[in-house]
Parts: C-alpha cells; structure tokens; sequence
C-alpha cells in the first residue's frame, strides 16, 4: 500500500469501536479473543458465502484458533424466518458470538440474531415501538462483530435491524441499544469487488441518510456537521468508486461517507426511507436504488421547508448554483451518471398497491423525520410520481 492508502487508517471509539483501514479484516481472529469469542457464527448472504473473501476469513480464524461456523440463508431483505432458522444454527452448533458479515441485509440479520439467541419472547415483540426495548433480556444478547462489505447502509455502527413481516408485508426495526456492535472492522479492501451497479445503489443510500437526516428538522447540531461532510465524500467519491472499483482511495472515503450517514440518522430519516421499506418489503427491490429514485421527488415535496437548507447544502458541495434547483440538477445529474433510473416502474414498480404502500409510509417511523408532514394522499401522489417519472410534482396542501 502506498502512503497515501496507510494515512486511511484509524481506530475510532465513536459510534462503536471502529477499527477502520484497508486490510484490517485480517484482525477478525483478533477481535474475537478481544470480545471473547471463542466459537463465532459469521453470518453473510448467500452470494457473499461462496467468495473467497468469506472462506478466508473462516480459514484465517481457525488458523488462529477461533474456529467459525457460516449461516447464509437470508434474503436480500431479510425476515423473520430468516432470523428464527439463524437463531436455531446458532443453538445447534455452540456459538458464543456473531460476525456480521456483508451489505445491509447480512449485517441487519446478524444483529437480530444476536438478539434473538437469548430471548424468550417473539421477534416482533421487540419492534421499535414504545418501550418495547425494555422487554429484551440485554444480558441475552450476544456479542456482536460487524464487518460492511458494501459502503451504504452503515448498519455496522446502527443499534436496529429492519426485518421484513412476511405475515403483514411490511418492515419492522427491531431495536435495543446493546444490537451496536461492540467492534466493527471497516475494511474498503472488500468493497473493490462490488460491480458498478452495486456501487452506485448502495452509494446513493449513503447518500439519501446524509441528506435526510440534513434536512430532518430537529436540532442536532453534531449530527448536521457529520452529514455535511458525508455528503462532500460523496460527491467527491462516489463516481470514481463506480469508474475505478480497484481505487482503495474512493473506496475508503465512501466507506466512511456510508458510516457517517448511519451515524447522522439518529436526527431522524423522512418520506424517501418511509415509502422505501414497504416498497422493498412487497417488491423485495434493493433499499439503496429505492431511496436513489424517490431522492428528486422527496425533495421537490419538501421544497417549502428546506429551502434554506439546500442553499448551504448548495454552497458547501460548491454546486453551480447556491439554491434548491442546484441540488436538484446535482442529484438528477449524478443519478443519471452512475446509472440509476429515473423511475419505479423501470425496477418493476407499479401502481397496483399505491394505497396499501402509501398507507404504511404514513405509519412508519421514518416519516416522522420528514421536513413536510405528510397525509396519505400525499404519499400516494408522491409514489404515483416516482412510479412515472413525473418529476414536475408540485406540493400540495392537504
């Protein structure tokens, strides 16, 4: 590695314990015996199973004493009996711990199966609502390794996992403040194999979390600054990662861009991460191309209450242009770049079940955070958009 590569390392205590850099996956067998993992349950998703990166980890670990067992059978949007077959493995073959390894899915179900590996009552008992937190037995819960393969989600350092109902088809957050992973290796090295379609859907989520939380309007100063930042990597990044998988450099910077939107979150989310979770449950459609999609039409919905916002947004980026129409014609522009469609209905969206959709965006969690209230109707109409390409929405009052 050059010098450059070297000066992208760091170990972080904030959000988790990071230990961030190209390489660091060859530390695994060491986090272990730093958490006290003697026989741990790596967990990934069925493609990542069969690449070497999975194979040499398991075989490094056990060269090192710290034999490692492999649980694959999840979804791309994984749900409960995902979590419940996870959990079985996991009593069966004497585990004492979770690697969480992989994108989105595999570090969310990872979680929940740490979770899970303890608790006497149901999964769904335990969904982000209320005090439902308080019911888990924290001292069930097992240690928790978490190692990102995609630069996106940043669930390696978030404290829920988004479990699909199959039973009611939408997503729940299951949360506890101990699903954190007490270490998280952050290694780009193993990014540099994601395809460029992969790279550009999972960028554009890291993407949509900087900006929704930017633009959430509760106060929260730290997490502002974090997004802003995020969202400078992004733009400076997030194309050449696409062009250049091998650049370790792009790699980095967006693996950190991807953690610090996962980090801002905590501000709160909005309408593009409310209609993305019942569109992926019912469609099983990748989370980061739905949040990249909906983006423009979120934001034109929004318009009235983030004005101000996307003027320093605007300056900060250093876009042509220091208003909302700037941001918009960056992200329309860079959407287009990186080969994001402009539209639902191209990933086999339609308009069949708006009402059904629009109606679970209204209740989920994320919609909270939106700058813009929003009405049932709204959603509809909004999704209705996204489905057609329509990008000359106007708001509407309700």
């Amino acid at each position: 590695m050059t010098n450059s590569i070297n000066k992208l390392h760091g170990n972080w205590n904030y959000p988790a314990t990071l230990w961030f850099g190209a390489e660091r996956i060859t530390e695994l067998a060491t986090a272990c015996k730093t958490l006290g993992i003697h026989h741990p349950l790596l967990v990934t998703d069925p493609g990542l199973s069969q690449l070497p990166m999975v194979s040499k980890a398991i075989t490094h670990n056990k060269a090192q004493g710290v034999p490692t067992g492999l649980f694959s059978d999840i979804k791309p949007n994984p749900n409960g009996a995902n979590i419940e077959n996870g959990v079985k493995h996991y009593h069966q073959h004497g585990h004492d711990g979770i690697i969480a390894f992989g994108g989105g899915s595999a570090l969310d179900a990872g979680k929940a199966i740490a979770l899970m590996s303890g608790q006497k009552q149901p999964l769904w008992a335990f969904e982000d609502a209320g005090d439902n937190w308080r019911r888990i037995d924290s001292d069930g819960i097992a240690p928790i390794i978490a190692i990102p393969t995609t630069s996106g989600t940043g669930s390696e350092v978030g404290r829920a996992s988004l479990i699909v109902d199959e039973a009611h088809h939408c997503k729940k957050i299951i949360f506890h403040p101990k699903m954190l992973p007490s270490i998280v290796i952050a290694d780009p090295q193993l990014t540099t194999g994601l395809p460029a379609h992969i790279t550009a859907a999972t960028g554009m989520d890291a993407l949509s979390h900087n900006l929704e939380a930017y633009c959430a309007p509760a106060y929260h100063p730290m997490a502002d600054g974090i997004a802003l930042e995020g969202m400078r990597l992004i733009k400076e990044w997030l194309t050449i990662a696409c062009e250049e998988p091998q650049n370790i450099t792009a790699r980095s910077h967006m693996m950190m861009a991807s953690t610090m939107g996962a980090t801002a979150f905590q501000k709160g989310l909005g309408a593009m991460h409310a209609l993305a979770h019942p569109l992926g449950a019912i469609y099983d459609a990748h989370h980061g191309q739905l949040n990249a999609i909906l983006m423009p039409y979120v934001l034109l919905i929004n318009r009235p209450a983030i004005d101000t916002r996307m003027q320093h947004l605007a300056h900060y980026l250093k876009l042509d242009g220091d208003d909302f129409d700037a941001v918009l014609n960056y992200i329309i522009t860079l959407r287009a770049h990186i080969g994001i469609p402009n539209d639902l209905r191209s990933i086999g969206i339609d308009e069949n079940r708006i009402d059904e959709i629009a109606a679970q965006a209204r209740q989920d969690p994320s919609a909270a955070g939106n700058p813009v209230p929003l009405t049932q109707t709204q959603y509809a109409t909004l999704l209705r958009d996204a489905i057609n390409g329509n990008l000359k929405n106007k708001v509407t009052s309700e």
